[in-house]
């Protein structure tokens, strides 16, 4: 399985054995014990890497051995016994006990190093207070804890794959407890896409700086945090220059994020994390104030806070005090307050920040007029777990060379996912590009003077500046009263006219009064144009040597291509190409690009980690099903490690793929002919084929009809055979079911033999043919996606032309004549009706409403 397939498995077991303990308190639990699986086998791999065997641990690992326990208090932090080790625990097998981890925990927290006291001290006090709610007594409670720590043992950490695998797993089980914690999701989690967007931005900011510090005050599992640092390091190469500042008012959640910086690779010594209330509380005030380069921050939204005697504290005196019902102004100012110069705050916030009256308002104008506000991104709706209000993204920096704000009404991108809204890699690309380039965008964004936001008395409503709802559908009354389309509702099609020059002119002929005729086929008049043809070429003439760049750069160099930040620079060389081509939206082609990349990705990725031999690698294709009333993983044969069977099958082996699809179709015909074949049955016959033929789990069995059959074969010879009667259809059915009998045991047999010649066949390819087959798994569809955007523009014009077209194709006056002429016929029929004196009155009054006499 690769990452994400173990990730999805542990989620599925994990949710099922969670039992009735809600899903946010039971994270907790599986994420703790699988930090101590990371800790655990970390010290085993530190050993390892001294020169220990693991036959040495057992006597090496011992409390009694002070100099192993001091260096290694020294060198990781920690001293964990081989008894207490997560691999020591499996071994036990029924032998384990509850009490081995209550120990273990207890010795963790004792042989803590002195210099790691920060970042370990109480780490699993969540865990350990926890263990009881598992399970009513100690058996339920080492049974719980056993089936756990059986889930989570198959994550790898072997060095292979290095700790991103497990940090993957965490980070999926993270959101996923998330997505079903409801409201109080909202307390650990900020969803992956809005972090990505907080993470550009800010890596984007401090690309040219050497040492960064960054800050999340309402840090949650950390995540928001480590999305950023990820990002930066991306763009600098060094992930060990970036300190990591981060307060969390709850236990569980300051525990969680310490947890996820430990697992990500962060230095121990770059991990600055306190337990405390971010606004009663401030960080420490020792030398000077904590000052940073970047805070981010997602708050609880309009959370009460206590602003009392707050009147002098430094982050709120310049500015005033939020209400004590909400204290979204208190998170931005205090957020504000840490920043450097030169830094940048990314935050969070609800909607009604930026029009909300009283101190609110009050501190928003002092914020633009100080000009701190660099930027405000509105996102939209149900997005985050737990809450369906709309957010904001809020941008600030100390220093600003411009004096307006960028405006982005970002609200209409996404895709429905359930009942909540997803942003997409379009929309994040988007959004980043908009801000960075501070771009002007019809119905999207727009840079606001702030003397145009002063008129507005501050308030800083979206709509009042980035009017991105769709113009309202509009009737002409002379088109309906006289038919022919408006020439003002061709023009809003000018983008298609500008990019098709003359095309327009083929489409409508204009009555020169403002109106014009439709052509009366559209789409053979778009499909056949010479300007249609232009611009399919020029989208080809665009991607010229695309893929053979793709193939050389990903498939010949697979080894070395990068698997972080091999996405960017494609997307770059996609938007390059993509600059003086009209009515192509770049953004749709680099989601194109982004779908094809996960595939993509997780394949270098394995191939980089495990070798070339992946390639040939296949594994057993492991499936649940029901042994002796309980869930159990079976093998059902063989999947590829990274090529698939199918697309084995569909280019290597097409003779057998060929001849087995062909059986599977007579099969399917023969299953049909049998169907229809009782259809064909009156009730009747149906109770006499009964006697001949037996229905049983939807095929036919033949029972006691032999001597039908013989008569029918009788009857068969004679002229007046009927292929309707009982006999007949028996026969036929016989016939049928021989047919089918015999094709099942092919399919089958046939099945079988191609399933097991692919598992040979991808054991045993030529370099030339993983190549291949690399090339229609990774550049294909992507290049195939791409070709077919040209034609998803002209069809989409073509639906609009079409509506178009009919919207004024039937005049009022057709309609009026219809109207009068159903209304005669209804009436006549009315009059031919004959009933009592009430019903006859009932319909002389019903004649009279539709005009009759």
């Amino acid at each position: 399985m690769n990452k994400q397939q173990l990730a999805a498995k542990i989620w599925a077991s994990a949710n099922k054995m969670r039992s009735k303990i809600e899903a946010n308190e039971y994270k907790d639990y599986i994420l703790g014990f699988i930090f101590y699986k990371f800790l655990s086998d970390n010290e085993v791999s530190h050993m390892l890497r001294l020169g220990a065997t693991i036959e040495d641990l057992p006597d090496a690992l011992t409390e009694s051995d002070q100099e192993i326990v001091q260096s290694l208090r020294s060198d990781i932090g920690y001293f964990i016994e081989y008894e207490n080790l997560y691999s020591t625990w499996l071994k036990k097998g029924k032998d384990f006990d509850i009490s081995n981890v209550v120990d273990a925990l207890n010795a963790f927290s004792r042989l803590i190093g002195s210099s790691h006291k920060k970042v370990f001290e109480k780490i699993f006090d969540t865990l350990q207070s926890g263990l009881s709610k598992l399970g009513d007594n100690a058996p339920a409670q080492t049974k719980a804890v056993r089936d756990l720590i059986e889930l989570i043992k198959d994550i790898p950490t072997d060095g292979k794959q290095g700790y991103d695998v497990l940090g993957f797993i965490y980070e999926y089980l993270l959101e996923n407890f998330a997505a079903n914690a409801g409201k109080k999701a909202g307390e650990f989690y900020t969803p992956h896409e809005v972090s990505l967007i907080l993470s550009e931005i800010v890596a984007d900011h401090l690309k040219d700086q050497e040492t960064i510090r960054i800050y999340d005050p309402t840090s949650g599992s950390g995540s928001l945090l480590l999305n950023i640092g990820t990002s930066i390091a991306r763009r600098r190469g060094d992930a060990d220059k970036i300190a990591y500042y981060a307060q969390e008012l709850k236990q569980n959640t300051y525990n969680l994020t310490r947890m996820n910086l430990v697992m990500r690779g962060v230095k121990p010594a770059n991990i600055f994390a306190r337990n405390a209330d971010t606004l009663e509380e401030d960080w420490p005030l020792i030398d000077e104030p904590l000052f940073v380069d970047a805070v981010v921050s997602n708050p609880p939204y309009s959370a009460p806070w206590d602003p009392s005697g707050k009147e002098n504290d430094i982050r709120y005196a310049k500015f005033g005090l939020a209400p004590k019902s909400k204290a979204d102004y208190a998170f931005v100012l205090h957020d504000l307050f840490h920043l450097r110069p030169n830094g940048i705050v990314t935050v969070v916030l609800p909607h009604g920040v930026l029009f909300r009256g009283g101190e609110e308002g009050k501190i928003r104008q002092a914020l633009v007029e100080g000009n701190y506000i660099d930027a405000i991104i509105g996102l939209p709706a149900n997005i985050f777990f737990g809450t369906g209000i709309p957010t904001i993204i809020m941008i600030l920096k100390k220093e600003r060379i411009e004096t307006d704000v960028l405006i982005v009404d970002a609200s209409k991108g996404f895709v429905k996912d359930g009942k909540d809204n997803a942003l997409r890699a379009r929309d994040i690309r988007k959004i980043v590009d908009t801000v960075l380039q501070r771009k002007n965008i019809e119905k999207y964004s727009r840079n606001v003077p702030r003397d145009e936001i002063r008129g507005h008395e501050y308030n800083l409503n979206i709509p009042r500046y980035v009017d991105s709802a769709p113009p309202a559908e509009a009737w002409d009354i002379y088109a309906s009263m006289f038919g022919g389309v408006p020439e003002h509702e061709i023009d809003q099609l000018h983008t298609y006219w500008d990019a098709l020059p003359g095309l327009r002119e083929k489409l409508f002929t204009s009555f020169g009064n403002g109106y014009a005729t439709p052509v009366e086929n559209p789409e053979h008049v778009i499909s056949s144009d010479a300007s249609a043809a232009v611009f399919r070429s020029s989208v080809a003439d665009a991607f010229s040597g695309f893929k053979e760049k793709l193939v050389v750069s990903l498939v010949d160099g697979r080894h070395d291509a990068q698997v972080v930040g091999g996405e960017t620079a494609i997307a770059a060389d996609i938007f390059e190409r993509l600059g003086a081509v009209p009515l192509v939206d770049e953004y749709s082609v680099y989601q194109l690009l982004h779908d094809q990349w996960l595939t993509i990705s997780a394949d270098l990725e394995m191939i980089q980690t495990e070798g070339e031999q992946a390639t040939r690698r296949v594994v057993p294709n492991m499936v649940s099903k029901k042994v002796r009333g309980a869930e159990t993983e079976v093998q059902d044969g063989w999947v590829g490690r990274i090529l698939p069977f199918e697309l084995v099958q569909e280019r290597l082996l097409t003779a057998e793929t060929s001849a087995l699809r062909e059986a599977v179709e007579e099969l399917s015909a023969a299953e049909s002919g049998l169907a229809e074949l009782l259809e064909s049955l009156s009730e009747e016959d149906k109770l006499d084929m009964a006697i001949m033929l037996n229905v049983k789990n939807d095929a036919f069995v033949v029972g006691g009809v032999n001597q039908v059959i013989r008569e029918a074969k009788k009857e068969r010879k004679d002229d007046n055979w009927d292929e309707g009667t009982p006999q007949a259809v028996a026969f036929l059915a016989k016939e049928l079911l021989t047919v089918k009998s015999a094709l099942t045991k092919t399919v089958k047999t046939d099945t079988a033999a191609l399933h097991q010649h692919t598992k040979v066949t991808i054991e045993n390819l030529a370099d030339d043919q993983v190549r291949e087959l690399l090339i229609a798994k990774w550049i294909e569809p992507l290049i195939d996606s791409i070709n077919r955007v040209p034609g998803e523009i002209l069809d989409t014009l073509t639906k609009q032309v079409v509506a178009l077209a009919k919207k004024y194709e039937t005049t009022f006056a057709e309609l009026a004549l219809e109207t009068k002429s159903t209304k005669h016929t209804l009436s006549e029929m009315v009059s031919e009706l004959t009933g009592s004196d009430t019903d006859m009155r009932a319909l002389a009054e019903f004649s009279n409403l539709l005009g009759g006499e």
